[in-house]
């Protein structure tokens, strides 16, 4: 690997609720020397002294900033746990169904991205299945949405969102190209029931028990349908972000079996 593996802390929000500082200090136990937070501007001192206490980076956090009143304070909380890239995790899919909604939500991304500039930070939008799944003209609306961005603006892909969305995730890789900076990687079941469940709440940390229930389907990498070591080679500029949206067994030991996995397989 040309760089090591980080792993999103939503993964770990239980354990982040009960004890922010143990949590974090796992994480770091297994091997990681990076991380994705969430939730950060309410806990960016918290976050800052885990990381600090744990030798941990953080190259990319999740805030929810296109519809933040105030994108500046997310901004200056990146900044002090030294994020470099503020990543928008979650628009709805009600959001997601005309060409024009597809134009709102790029321009809206073209002018944080902007503003997170004057901060000297990228700004980017992570996906899930439906911006895949929702289809303008026969297009998925991720494709229209992507070729309006600016130059600056950076891609995390949700490799099995995506993948689950119906697209050949390799394929939207190799055309979209150093625009993916970061790449989720996860695995686990990627059709039937699940592809067609969508979130009651616009809120990324609110879903309905079903929804759970086909989150802790997913799998470490390489033990379900998505095709990460193609996704791995498609992508070799993207940083590999591991996370599960939910998960069976105990999760320190997934991220653990997953980081394993990438450190033998992704060459």
């Amino acid at each position: 690997m040309a760089t090591q593996p980080s792993v999103q802390l939503y993964t770990v929000r239980d354990a982040i609720a009960a004890d922010l500082p143990g949590a974090v200090a796992r994480v770091a136990e297994i091997g990681f020397t990076s991380v994705e937070p969430y939730g950060f501007v309410e806990q960016a001192d918290a976050y800052a002294a885990a990381l600090t206490a744990n030798g941990l980076k953080a190259p990319s956090g999740h805030a929810p900033v296109i519809d933040a009143e105030n994108p500046d304070h997310i901004f200056e909380a990146a900044n002090k746990l030294g994020i470099e890239t503020v990543i928008d995790p979650f628009i709805p899919s009600d959001r997601w169904q005309t060409a024009d909604d597809a134009k709102k939500i790029a321009e809206r991304v073209n002018e944080l991205a902007a503003q997170a500039k004057a901060f000297g930070l990228r700004f980017g939008y992570h996906n899930h299945q439906w911006e895949f799944g929702n289809k303008v003209d026969g297009r998925s609306i991720y494709h229209l949405f992507a070729e309006q961005l600016a130059p600056e603006v950076v891609l995390e892909l949700d490799t099995f969102w995506s993948t689950v969305g119906g697209a050949d995730t390799v394929a939207v890789l190799t055309e979209l190209g150093d625009k993916v900076q970061f790449i989720h990687v996860k695995d686990g079941k990627v059709a039937g029931d699940i592809a067609n469940i969508l979130p009651s709440s616009e809120s990324a940390l609110v879903v309905p028990d079903e929804l759970m229930a086909a989150f802790k389907l997913q799998l470490p990498a390489g033990s379900g349908d998505v095709d990460v070591t193609g996704i791995l080679a498609a992508a070799p500029q993207a940083l590999r972000v591991v996370e599960f949206d939910g998960y069976a067994g105990d999760v320190f030991e997934g991220i653990a079996t997953s980081l394993a996995w990438l450190k033998e397989n992704d060459k």
